[in-house]
């Protein structure tokens, strides 16, 4: 599996064919008078083909406006990605956004959402960040996968971010 930068003539509409964005919750944290703090919580998510064609879309602007996509590639079919966006925010101006970053279900747990996200750190220092910001999702799994990779909860919040997501974790990662 290549992980590369994405250039607009990587981006197909089939990219993401094979890509199975499933996940099941059952918990989730949740910040509670200034602690985060576990709770039960079921849904399910999936992208349906209408989701795909517009992230697809979404990694098109990305590139075009000058931030960056990571893409984990076996042949023309997309493994697991991450994108950053390309205007920087905060009070110093330090800050690039990780909107996504996935790794296809059947790929999970072998390491590649790691290589991704190093990627993904690489990408956005080189574009000029200091820090990354994550609205994180709030499921036990993946909050405890940005455990893993450092991060801790944002200093500065971006109330844009968060109102477009409530229940996700506002997270950072020092580059």
């Amino acid at each position: 599996m290549n992980i590369i930068l994405l250039k607009t003539g990587d981006v197909h509409i089939h990219m993401l064919d094979s890509f199975d964005r499933y996940q099941k919750t059952d918990r989730v944290w949740v910040l509670q008078s200034g602690r985060f703090n576990e709770k039960p919580d079921s849904f399910e998510e999936h992208w349906s083909e209408e989701d795909k064609q517009r992230i697809i879309h979404h990694i098109r602007m990305v590139i075009k406006s000058g931030g960056a996509v990571v893409a984990a590639m076996k042949g023309h079919n997309v493994h697991g990605f991450a994108v950053i966006e390309a205007a920087p925010f905060g009070e110093m101006s330090i800050y690039r956004e990780l909107s996504y970053i996935h790794v296809t279900r059947e790929l999970r747990g072998t390491g590649l959402g790691s290589r991704l996200f190093q990627e993904a750190c690489a990408a956005a220092k080189a574009l000029g960040a200091e820090k990354l910001y994550i609205g994180a999702h709030p499921s036990l799994e993946t909050q405890k996968f940005y455990r893993k990779m450092g991060c801790l909860p944002a200093q500065e919040l971006n109330s844009a971010i968060y109102y477009r997501e409530p229940r996700d974790i506002q997270l950072e990662f020092t580059l």
